[in-house]
């Protein structure tokens, strides 16, 4: 009994020695860790969640260790980097302004290596973001699919449904868009059988009428006034082409669209002629932060869908007086795309106003099929304009929204796989210069990013978690109750 007693105990202390096994022997290399995300270099805020990260390859064990430029330190060990919340914000939190130094070994075949140390930097720039909201989506052209509208935490991994389209037959949900981050206030479209626009100001929910007679078309690309008194619109009669060979796949163009502004309190739509042409499609509106302009592309109108490559847009903007909700009498061109042969698309001012931030493709607007789209950055106190290469990769840069302090963006990218457009942030500091984008951090982002086959679209930050009644907002869909838009 004694011996087995023995065998036993040496067994175990065995067996749990192989599974909290530490670096021993370790082989040194110079190479930086192949690791998922890419995390090396990237700048961070206070209050992100733990940025996990997997060792690519055959690998047995991870071990990381982190260290503070401002002290503290944090050790996490096992099949991938898994830092402890608490741990993780204790030394971020410590470290503002300075830096984190990360040493990975993984366990191979028995044996360990020890990669080079990398950085990541702790921003003195404060992140004010409860979360962020998102469409997510499959992959499917044809049909409404599986999607919905979420939000996410950024302080951890946690992720709600505002609302997917589970409950509603056909159902396609889009362009979920708040006020300057403000979640009391947001709007978003439906399409298909049921389909409405839904306003919801404080809690209280407004269905209109999904298509205007008088518009000829749905209202999407909200943008809020800043008072909250208006949202921006655009009106869009929009088609899809499919290509056989083309890396981009699919095309998004519109025969026709205009803008808009909408008042909530009358339901009224305020056009004007200048907004609203047969030759010219005007589309993405979106008001200054001061509420006084009007900012839109607008391209000539071309013969569908032999000529779609001829559709180029350029960044226009239009005065607007919030006290008498009338336009000003000429149209400005602030950004002449179509003069070097390439097309701008969801142009989005910084809330300080000193910025406006939109994505240059070589043609059409929806660039979220584009592989050459990225994004640039134009200065609104000297009208330059300048690609923003910290954040622009090979693949699609896109969808792109500011937080209320105008410090951060969060964008889509198809740079991890080419296939699936993923959420990244980046910061932007007062001269326009953006440090290294990272990607949404995940608890386990090996597992999760090649599980989860849907596509993000559409970010944008939140203020504080959206108060959304899904469930009241299923019936309201259904009973197909709707207010009617007039012109003013």
């Amino acid at each position: 009994m004694k011996i087995f007693l023995t065998f036993l105990t040496i067994t175990l202390c065995i067996f749990f020695s192989a599974c909290t096994s530490t670096p021993e022997n370790v082989t040194k290399t110079d190479q930086l860790p192949p690791i998922f995300p890419d995390y090396t270099e990237v700048t961070i805020p206070v209050g992100i969640a733990p940025l996990n990260f997997n060792v690519i390859g055959e690998v047995n064990r991870v071990d990381v260790i982190i260290k503070g430029s401002k002290g503290g330190e944090v050790h996490t060990n096992g099949t991938w980097a898994a830092f402890d919340v608490e741990d993780w914000h204790r030394i971020v939190s410590a470290n503002r302004g300075g830096k984190l130094t990360v040493t990975v070994c993984a366990k191979i075949d028995g044996k360990w290596i020890g990669y080079k140390d990398f950085d990541m930097y702790v921003s003195t720039y404060d992140l004010d973001e409860w979360g962020l909201t998102y469409r997510r989506i499959a992959p499917g052209y044809e049909v409404y699919s599986q999607m919905g509208i979420y939000q996410r935490d950024l302080n951890s991994f946690d992720e709600y449904t505002i609302i997917d389209n589970s409950e509603v037959y056909g159902m396609c949900i889009n362009c979920h868009t708040s006020n300057r981050t403000h979640p009391d206030q947001f709007v978003f479209h439906v399409r298909g059988d049921h389909g409405a626009t839904m306003v919801q100001q404080s809690g209280q929910r407004e269905w209109l009428e999904a298509t205007n007679d008088v518009l000829g078309g749905s209202m999407v690309y909200p943008y809020w006034h800043p008072s909250g008194q208006y949202c921006a619109f655009s009106t869009n009669q929009t088609r899809q082409g499919f290509h056989v060979t083309d890396p981009n796949r699919i095309e998004v163009f519109d025969i026709s669209s205009d803008v808009f502004v909408y008042n909530p309190t009358t339901h009224e739509i305020i056009s004007d002629s200048l907004l609203s042409t047969k030759e010219w499609s005007e589309n993405c509106p979106v008001f200054s932060p001061d509420g006084r302009k009007l900012y839109f592309i607008t391209c000539f109108q071309q013969s569908y869908p032999m000529h779609y490559k001829d559709e180029q847009y350029n960044l226009c903007s239009i005065d607007f007086n919030p006290e008498s909700g009338t336009f000003g009498q000429k149209v400005d061109t602030l950004f002449n795309a179509v003069a070097i042969d390439k097309s701008l698309t969801w142009p989005k001012p910084s809330y300080d106003g000193r910025f406006l931030m939109f994505t240059l493709l070589d043609y059409g607007y929806f660039s979220i099929w584009h592989r050459e789209a990225e994004q640039w950055l134009i200065d609104l106190e000297t009208s330059e304009a300048h690609p923003i290469d910290e954040i622009n990769s090979n693949e699609a840069d896109s969808y792109h929204n500011w937080s209320a302090n105008s410090r951060w963006v969060v964008f889509t990218s198809r740079r991890t796989n080419g296939l699936y457009s993923q959420l990244f942030l980046a910061s932007i500091d007062e001269n326009g210069h953006a440090t290294k984008p990272f990607l949404l951090p995940q608890e386990n982002p090996l597992k999760y990013y090649d599980e989860t086959l849907y596509s993000f679209n559409t970010p944008d930050f939140t203020k504080d978690k959206v108060d959304f009644e899904s469930s009241a907002a299923y019936r309201e869909i259904e009973n197909e109750k709707r207010i009617e838009t007039k012109l003013k």
